[in-house]
């Protein structure tokens, strides 16, 4: 009779199991089979439409530039729900492309004589005050542009949500007595806030809001009229691509916070008509003001003696990673729905910039892929390297067997406990068994809920950046590390 019963509960899991994985299956097949398949380079718009189902991205915009002739190509939707394409017209946020533009400002005002890149930090904001190693040290405008200031990468999470224009002194007090992680100049290491910084200096030099001196300064001069910094008030609502988040491989429409203390490191807006100018500016290709021309040059042309080190052939300086051999300048972008990538050779005329609506590598692998082709050099298939696309893949797949797991425990507890009578020896093996699983799920869960902070995240990070499908296992994990607990302490007695 004992037999029996437990062939039967063995067969009903079995059973629970093949029906949870059916359904999980036909739910996600077409991104199961994407993500098995290999990816395409047969020519660029292949390549490009590849790439863009392996990381469920909805739309793509692409400019491409050589010696002052443009092309735009765009692929996908700027909104899937409303069936709404991408155009040339189509506004994205930049994320971090924007910090060109703040670092082009930081040089128009010194070239005026307003400010000097040797100058302290404090002394245009008194209360900035980080410490290293416990004692109080001087951060630079130099080092601030370079990444070498010594904050660290995990700052962006301290920075505030919220759209109103006193988050930029927030996000400055927020940081003034931030430990340092390396002495000022010594390191290159790459953090947000560095830029937010910036801005808050070029509002203390030119008693202007940061985005209406970029505006006034930069963005009207290169004719860029549709540009502008998104504040939570959006100028033309019908023009601004949805952004998207992924979730069990596919992109969901995500509307995500807003940081107007980050505004200078990645809240710029622009669409491809407006990001040619900029482009072709950055390649001589324009007739733009000199002042802005100077700048725009002398930010191609890093001091050896401060610029960041991003590794043995790449420099970092005004806002770009800087190829000292090729000369060659580039960028990423993220924000949490959104991402781009700039890559432009102001020696040869040529460039290209990469827009889409998902926070993810697409922008960056198709961006250069397409320089590939314009240096006669072979496109390469897609990579399975996208830290947002794999750790989404990883939790998808996680949730599925958390679940299993969670309804087999369920039933268990639903089955009561079990009227078998067992023997002295055996009961205390039970106990003793029950005893370990005890401490192994309560140490699971204390693991479960403290991991973000030991990588310095926190859970405002995983939800805003991360896709949902992490949360969801997290929460699912825990369930069922305190299912087992309850199931362990049936037997603790």
């Amino acid at each position: 009779m004992k037999r029996t019963t437990w062939r039967k509960e063995i067969l009903l899991k079995g059973i629970a199991v093949l029906l949870i994985v059916i359904l999980a299956t036909a739910a996600c097949w077409h991104e199961i089979g994407t993500l098995l398949a290999s990816g395409k380079v047969d020519n660029e718009s292949v390549m490009v439409q590849s790439i863009m189902d392996k990381t469920a991205t909805p739309g793509i915009a692409i400019l491409s530039a050589s010696h002052g002739k443009t092309e735009f190509k765009t692929y996908g939707n700027a909104d899937k729900e409303q069936r709404r394409p991408v155009t040339a017209e189509s506004l994205f946020e930049l994320g971090s492309t924007t910090k060109a533009f703040t670092a082009l400002a930081v040089s128009m005002l010194q070239n005026q004589g307003d400010l000097a890149y040797t100058d302290d930090v404090s002394q245009y904001l008194p209360e900035f005050a980080p410490a290293y190693k416990g004692e109080k040290v001087e951060i630079t405008i130099n080092q601030l542009l370079a990444h070498t200031s010594g904050i660290p990468s995990w700052s962006i999470r301290l920075i505030p949500e919220g759209s109103g224009k006193e988050q930029l002194a927030a996000t400055i007090h927020t940081m003034s007595s931030l430990a340092l992680d390396t002495q000022p100049g010594s390191a290159y290491q790459y953090a947000t806030v560095n830029y937010d910084i910036l801005a808050a200096i070029i509002e203390q030099v030119t008693g202007m809001s940061y985005q209406d001196y970029v505006t006034e300064h930069i963005l009207k001069p290169l004719g860029m009229n549709d540009s502008y910094f998104s504040t939570g008030q959006e100028r033309k609502p019908e023009q601004l691509a949805q952004g998207y988040r992924v979730f069990f491989g596919k992109s969901m429409a995500y509307d995500a916070p807003r940081y107007y203390g980050n505004i200078a490191a990645g809240y710029l807006v622009t669409s491809l008509n407006d990001l040619q100018h900029w482009v072709n500016a950055q390649m001589g290709s324009s007739a733009i003001p000199d002042d802005l021309q100077k700048a725009i040059q002398q930010s191609h042309e890093p001091d050896l003696r401060t610029a960041g080190h991003e590794s043995e052939d790449l420099l970092y300086a005004f806002g770009w990673s800087q190829d000292p051999e090729t000369r060659v300048i580039r960028h990423s972008g993220s924000n949490p729905n959104y991402s781009s990538q700039a890559i432009i050779d102001p020696a040869r005329k040529e460039g290209v910039f990469v827009l889409a609506n998902l926070n993810s590598t697409a922008p960056a692998l198709i961006a250069q892929n397409i320089y590939n082709q314009m240096q006669g050099k072979p496109m390469k298939a897609f990579k399975y390297d996208d830290t947002y696309i794999l750790m989404d893949g990883i939790a998808s797949l996680l949730v599925v067997f958390t679940v299993i797991g969670i309804v087999f425990k369920l039933i268990r507890l639903a089955g009561g406990r079990s009227t078998y009578t067992m023997e002295e020896k055996v009961i205390r093996h039970q106990k003793i068994k029950a005893r370990i699983t005890l401490l192994i799920r309560a140490l699971l869960l204390i693991f479960m809920l403290g991991w973000p902070f030991l990588v310095n995240y926190n859970y405002t990070m995983i939800s805003v950046w991360m896709s949902y499908s992490v949360l969801l296992w997290m929460g699912l994990a825990s369930l069922s590390c305190v299912l087992s607990m309850i199931l362990a302490g049936r037997h603790w007695r």
